[in-house]
């Protein structure tokens, strides 16, 4: 494998991942969740996608398999990700001066199916999937 084949590879990922937020973005507005922010950086971790549901903060993470074959979407978040996200979050929260009790969740949308069409996707949206 070169390197163009690699950086191919990596385009067509970034670009099937971008396409796979925008439909779980679409999707969660459709349900009611009303936008704050998308793809939030720190370097302890990225939020896919913030939601406000009613009174709730909902940090959203994307999955994207085209098949269960190796595991589901949702199985493919590891212990080190959901580390991740919840200091990516945590950091968010302080940025805005948001207040300890402010309600907030972790919610999933696991997507499965042909990435050259999004209307192929099954949704799994799962809520607080991150309750410990």
């Amino acid at each position: 494998m070169d390197f163009n084949d690699r950086h191919s590879r990596k385009e067509t990922s970034l670009k099937i991942g971008a396409e796979a937020e925008q439909f779980a973005h679409d999707y969660l507005l459709a349900n009611g969740l009303i936008p704050v922010n998308r793809n939030f950086n720190t370097r302890r971790g990225e939020i896919d996608i913030i939601m406000q549901d009613k009174e709730q903060l909902v940090f959203v993470e994307v999955r994207f398999r085209q098949s269960n074959r190796f595991g589901s979407a949702e199985e493919s978040i590891t212990q080190q990700k959901r580390k991740k996200i919840k200091a990516a979050a945590a950091i968010y929260m302080q940025s805005h001066k948001m207040s300890n009790n402010t309600q907030a969740r972790f919610d999933v949308v696991a997507l499965t199916g042909d990435s050259r069409s999004s209307s192929q996707f099954s949704v799994n949206w799962i809520k607080n999937i991150f309750i410990e």
